[in-house]
């Protein structure tokens, strides 16, 4: 038999497959309408859904710069290049003008476009997935009736072809995100009414998993509620930052922290003795937690707290006075303590305790003992700044120290920030900081570039 009679059977084969595959993607997929509401346009049905639409941030992404608010267009890096949000107002010509409340349901727990195509997966809809009917019944309401309508111009094409075909991306919608019917929220699961209340807005709404859940290499989250540990254990980078442990590891993540501090963090960016950083986190803080309810913010701290720790625990905390001790008596036997004392020490002191409410602790901190130490690293190399909001509207900054240390001064300083008053953390790698130095400077280089 000739290698092209061989041949044919695994090429016939693979043309099954392809055209299997197609069918998959390609297949309608149906689901249950809902009933509107009775009051569709009333004003105690928009406010609802004002609240929700804050509590899921919408405004955040469906915002460019300076653009009006949820007329989208505000690009989200991805792997694969830029996705461009859309506007989710009710213009009729480029926003959500002509959706139905079918249609709406659709795009928001389905992650199916009104012309049947799939939403990329940056539209959170596997967690938007376990809203309420009525809660999007109030969604719906507030974007018909609460918004005005923007015209939005068609943006660049972020994505390049071929990984801008939308079929492949109906093969991912159906194999990682749950259908709403099958994971609509029960709160006779928990015992206590405000953990439910809290696992309902963090698992649906806040979307928190989105950003603080590890991902698979397929890029789906590798679980979207507390029934596996390695929810909330620690997402990927968001904007150069990292996105931390919220389970209750005491060094890493949230074992250290009050529900006080929770609810403090969640209104002001900011407790006693921590500090929010990275800009994805200060935005769902200015546009979204800050205007939660204080019920609310309680519950979200109350199901944070119910959490367990996670299974991997990369760092510790036992306090431990003989740092403090040495830099008191001007022992600074190490780079890294001199260049503490240099550039640090002046507002978090030299026992790492910092100010209260002003300058956060560095001794147990848990930005400082996560796994990864990115964002010791950007925060050294180009400082960042709280955010005002209504409670505390001071806009406190850290200056960046990248100009005046070199990459291997900045990695003895954040390995002695790790590894001093009892933090236990590994290492910081002069490479590592050249890698997220130079990240910043092409960063900037975009942002400075003029637009096309």
């Amino acid at each position: 038999m000739t290698m092209k009679k061989l041949l044919w059977p695994f090429a016939g084969i693979t043309v099954l497959i392809i055209i299997a595959v197609l069918a998959l993607a390609l297949w309608p997929t149906t689901t249950r309408d809902i009933a509107a509401a009775s009051d569709s346009n009333s004003k105690a049905l928009v406010d609802k859904g004002r609240y929700l639409a804050q509590a899921g941030d919408c405004v955040a992404c469906h915002t460019s710069p300076g653009g009006t608010p949820f007329a989208g267009g505000l690009p989200l890096a991805s792997p694969i290049g830029a996705m461009y949000s859309t506007n989710i107002t009710p213009d009729r010509d480029s926003g959500i003008g002509n959706y139905t409340l079918a249609d709406f349901d659709r795009a928001v727990r389905h992650g199916i476009r009104i012309d049947g195509d799939s939403l990329y997966p940056a539209m959170p809809y596997p967690s938007y997935a376990r809203m309420s009917d009525d809660d999007v019944r109030a969604l719906y309401a507030f974007f018909m009736h609460g918004v005005a309508p923007a015209q939005s111009q068609a943006h660049p094409r972020g994505i390049p072809w071929p990984l801008s075909m939308r079929w492949p991306m109906a093969l991912w919608r159906k194999a990682f995100a749950p259908q709403p019917d099958a994971v609509a929220f029960d709160p006779a699961r928990y015992a206590d009414m405000s953990v439910a209340r809290g696992a309902y807005l963090v698992q649906g709404l806040g979307h928190c998993g989105s950003c603080h859940t590890p991902r698979a290499p397929t890029m789906q989250e590798k679980a979207l509620d507390e029934s596996s540990p390695e929810y909330l254990a620690g997402g990927p980078l968001i904007d150069g930052w990292v996105a931390v442990n919220l389970r209750g590891n005491p060094a890493d993540g949230l074992g250290a922290w009050s529900a006080a501090d929770i609810v403090s963090t969640l209104r002001s960016a900011r407790n006693a003795s921590h500090a929010v950083v990275g800009g994805a986190m200060n935005d769902a803080i200015v546009h979204s937690t800050q205007h939660l309810s204080d019920d609310d913010l309680k519950a979200i701290a109350a199901f944070l707290k119910a959490l367990p720790p996670s299974a991997h625990s990369p760092s510790s905390f036992n306090a431990d006075p003989a740092t403090a001790k040495a830099l008191w008596q001007g022992v600074n036997s190490a780079r890294g303590a001199e260049l503490y004392v240099d550039n640090c020490a002046a507002c978090h002191r030299s026992d790492g305790l910092g100010y209260a409410q002003v300058f956060p602790r560095i001794a147990g901190n848990s930005t400082v003992l996560a796994g990864d130490p990115s964002s010791v690293i950007r925060l050294i190399l180009e400082g960042s700044k709280l955010p005002a909001t209504r409670v505390a509207p001071s806009e406190l900054g850290m200056p960046g120290f990248g100009w005046r240390l070199s990459d291997d001064e900045v990695a003895q300083l954040a390995s002695f920030t790790r590894q001093s008053w009892g933090n236990k953390a590994s290492a910081v790698q002069a490479a590592q900081v050249g890698a997220i130095r130079s990240a910043i400077e092409k960063e900037r280089s975009a942002q400075a570039a003029p637009a096309r």
